[in-house]
C-alpha cells in the first residue's frame, strides 16, 4: 500500500506555546518546517490560567521577545487587562502580567503560523521517531506517513498518554477534552529515553452571570499599560480594560474538603504523577497549610465574548459533588453555576538531564526538546524553551554555532541550566529567587541584554538592533550628563525636596546624588533640571534604575566576572570521569550522567562537591 513520504528541514511535534515558538523560529530562518498538532484547534491553547506573564514569568516573555519570539507580540494583540506586579518592591522583581482573551490569543497565533513563509501546519498524531545510528532522521504518523527531516523538536506538552481526572472520573484525553497522543511514548522509550509521569491541574470555570461581585474586591489593570513586546507602540495598547476580582475561601470550604479527602484522587492513590509544588490544588493547600483560615481566590475573565470566569487558586480534582459544594461556600459564589469542572491531568514527560544546554538530546543527534515535555510548568517556561530548541535545531541544520544563554545573561539561561543540571522530581516553575543575578536580569532591560543574540541568529532585524544600540547610547549620555549636572540650594530645589520629604541641601549636589535618595528618582527631578533632553520613557527608566542601584549593580557585575571564569573552563566532550583519580564515586556517576559543558555547570550538579571540582580542575590542568 503506498504511503505519503515528504521532506522538510525541521519537524516540530506539538503546536502549544513551545511548538509555536520553535516552528516560527525555524521557518523565519528560512528552513522548510512542518509543525504537527493533534488538533489545529489547540494551537497556542491556554488550557489553564487565562494570562501571560506574572512574577518571573514576565521576565521570560520579555526575553522571548528580545530574541525575536512571538509570545510578547501575541499577548499585546489579545490582552484584556494588564498589570505590573510588585511595583512596591525593587525593579529586579517587577513583572508584567496580562489577562488574555483566550480564544483570540489562540486564533491570533494560529493566523501567524498559517501565514508564515516556509511553515506547514499539519493535523496528525506523530507516533514514531525515525532514528538511525544515533541520529534522528524524521518522524512517522499514525497513518503510516513518513516525514524525513534534518532535525526534530519535541514539544508535546501535556498530551502524551494524558489522563484527565476528577473524583472517580478518568478520561484518557488531553486538556479540554482534546485528543491525547498515545503512541509516541513507546517509540521514545525504545530509543532509550527516560520518561517521567507528572501531573498538573486546573480549577473550574463558572458562569459570570451567577457571581455576586458586590461581595468581592475589584482588581483593576494599570492606568497606563506597558506592552510586553519591545516592538509594540505603547500608545496602541492603551485600551479599556476588564476587571478581575478577589475573594477568599473560608472554614466551611476547608471543612468540606477535609471531610471528603478520602474521595480525592490525590489522596486515594488514583493519581500517580508528581504535581507542581508551587501551584498546589486547593485540597493540597488545606492539608499542607492547615493553620491558614482562608486562601485567596481570583475570578478572572476568560475573554470578552464569553461569560466563563476562571476561579484562580481553587485548582482541584475532587468529585463533582464536592466541587459543587466547596465552590458555593466562597463569598460571592454562593449561587454560582459551574460551566466546566476542575480536573487534574497526568502526562508523560522526560527526565531533562538527558538534554544538553542546547536542548538537544545528548545521545540522539538532531533531536531537540522544549516545553512542559521537559518537566517544566507554565506557558512562559514552555515558550522560552521552544524558542531556544527551535533556534538550535536550525543552527544545527545550517551548520552554525548554537545559542546557549548562561545564568548571568537571562532567566532563560537559569531555566534551562536548572533543568539540565539539577534533579527534577516535580514540574519546574521559574521564580525570581532562582536567578542569583536578578538585579542585572530585570524585565525592563531584556532588549539590551538579548537583542544582540536575536540579531546574530537572524530573528531580529537590523532596524530593531540599531534601535537598541541608539537606546544604549542615549542612556550612557544621559547618565553622564546627570552625574555632572549640579544644583544648588535654590528655592525651587529646596521646595521640591520638602514636597518629597527629602533632606534639604546644605551645599550643591549633583542630580545623580539626589536620584540615589530612596524617595527621589530621575522623573521627579524634572522641574529642577531645565537642561534635560526630551527622552523616551524607557530611556528615562533605565537612567533612573542604573543611577539609583549603581553600587548593587557593580557588585553583581563582579560576581558575574567570577561566574564567567568558571563557565570559560570547558570540559572535553568525551572525557571519561572514571579515569579521573580521587573523584568520589557519586561525583563520577553524576558527571558521567550529566556530561557538563564546563566547570561552572559541573559545580551546580547535585552530588558534586567543591572538593570534586578541585580534583577535576587539577586533572584538566594536567592535560
Amino acid at each position: 500500500m503506498p504511503v505519503i513520504e515528504e521532506y522538510y528541514d525541521i519537524a516540530v511535534i506539538g503546536a502549544g506555546h513551545a511548538g509555536c515558538e520553535a516552528a516560527l523560529a525555524a521557518a523565519r530562518l528560512g528552513l522548510s518546517t512542518i509543525v504537527f498538532t493533534v488538533s489545529v484547534d489547540s494551537i497556542a491553547l491556554m488550557p489553564c490560567n487565562p494570562n501571560i506573564g506574572g512574577t518571573s514569568k514576565g521576565h521570560l516573555v520579555r526575553e522571548i521577545d528580545a530574541l525575536g519570539g512571538e509570545m510578547g507580540k501575541n499577548i499585546d494583540r489579545t490582552f484584556i487587562q494588564s498589570k505590573m506586579l510588585n511595583k512596591s518592591k525593587g525593579p529586579a522583581v517587577h513583572s508584567l502580567r496580562a489577562q488574555a482573551d483566550k480564544s483570540e490569543y489562540s486564533r491570533s497565533m494560529r493566523r501567524i503560523l498559517e501565514n508564515t513563509e516556509h511553515l506547514t501546519v499539519k493535523q496528525a498524531e506523530v507516533t514514531e521517531l525515525i532514528v538511525e545510528n544515533g541520529v534522528c532522521k524524521g518522524v512517522k504518523t499514525l497513518s503510516g506517513a513518513s516525514y524525513n527531516c534534518k532535525a526534530v523538536v519535541l514539544c508535546t506538552g501535556v498530551y502524551l498518554n494524558a489522563r484527565c481526572i476528577f473524583g472517580e472520573v478518568s478520561n484518557h484525553t488531553g486538556p479540554n477534552g482534546l485528543q491525547a497522543a498515545t503512541h509516541l511514548t513507546d517509540s521514545l522509550k525504545a530509543n532509550g529515553i527516560e520518561m517521567f509521569r507528572f501531573k498538573t491541574g486546573t480549577p473550574a470555570r463558572v458562569d459570570k452571570r451567577t457571581i455576586d461581585f458586590g461581595k468581592m474586591e475589584e482588581q483593576k489593570g494599570d492606568e497606563r499599560v506597558i506592552p510586553f513586546s519591545f516592538s509594540t507602540d505603547p500608545e496602541e495598547v492603551q485600551i479599556d480594560q476588564v476587571s478581575c476580582w478577589l475573594t477568599y475561601t473560608n472554614e466551611k470550604t476547608h471543612e468540606i474538603i477535609r471531610e471528603n479527602l478520602d474521595r480525592s484522587p490525590l489522596y486515594s492513590g488514583i493519581i500517580h504523577g508528581t504535581g507542581p509544588r508551587y501551584c498546589p490544588s486547593i485540597e493540597d493547600k488545606v492539608v499542607k497549610f492547615s493553620d491558614k483560615k482562608r486562601h485567596q481566590v481570583f475570578l478572572e475573565p476568560e475573554g470578552l465574548y464569553t461569560n466563563e470566569m476562571y476561579v484562580g487558586g481553587m485548582s482541584s480534582s475532587m468529585p463533582e459533588d464536592v466541587q459543587d459544594a466547596m465552590y458555593h461556600t466562597v463569598e460571592g459564589l454562593e449561587n454560582v453555576k459551574i460551566v466546566r469542572n476542575a480536573y487534574a491531568i497526568e502526562y508523560d514527560c522526560i527526565n531533562p538531564v538527558q538534554l544538553s544546554a542546547t536542548l538537544e538530546f545528548k545521545k540522539i543527534k538532531g533531536l531537540f526538546s522544549g516545553g512542559q515535555f521537559n518537566g517544566s510548568s507554565g506557558y512562559e517556561e514552555a515558550a522560552a524553551q521552544g524558542l531556544i530548541a527551535g533556534i538550535n535545531a536550525s543552527m544545527e541544520v545550517l551548520g552554525r554555532d548554537f545559542l546557549v544563554l548562561d545564568r548571568s545573561e537571562a532567566y532563560i539561561g537559569v531555566l534551562i541550566d536548572d533543568l539540565v543540571t539539577k534533579e527534577t522530581h516535580e514540574p519546574y516553575r521559574m521564580m525570581t529567587s532562582r536567578a542569583e543575578y536578578r538585579l542585572l536580569l530585570r524585565q525592563d532591560n531584556a532588549d539590551m541584554r538579548l537583542r544582540k543574540y536575536g540579531y546574530q541568529v537572524g530573528l531580529v532585524s537590523e532596524e530593531q538592533y540599531q534601535a537598541v544600540l541608539l537606546k544604549e547610547k542615549l542612556i550612557r549620555e544621559e547618565i553622564d550628563r546627570v552625574e555632572h549636572t549640579y544644583v544648588g540650594m535654590s528655592e525651587d530645589v529646596q521646595k521640591l525636596l520638602q514636597e518629597k520629604n527629602s533632606t534639604l541641601l546644605n551645599s550643591g549636589s549633583s542630580l545623580a546624588e539626589l536620584i540615589r535618595r530612596p524617595e527621589l528618582d530621575y522623573q521627579s527631578l524634572s522641574a529642577v533640571d531645565p537642561g534635560r533632553p526630551d527622552l523616551p520613557r524607557d530611556v528615562q527608566e533605565q537612567v533612573s534604575i542604573n543611577i539609583k542601584y549603581d553600587g548593587y549593580i557593580k557588585r553583581q557585575l563582579k560576581q558575574v566576572d567570577q561566574f564567567k571564569k568558571m563557565e570559560a573552563k570547558k570540559i572535553p566532550e568525551h572525557i571519561d570521569y572514571d579515569q579521573v583519580g580521587s573523584l568520589r564515586i557519586e561525583a563520577k556517576q553524576k558527571l558521567n550522567t550529566y556530561r557538563p559543558m564546563n566547570i561552572g555547570q559541573a559545580s551546580r550538579i547535585s552530588g558534586v562537591s567543591p572538593a570534586d571540582i578541585s580534583v577535576l580542575l587539577v586533572y584538566l590542568g594536567g592535560r
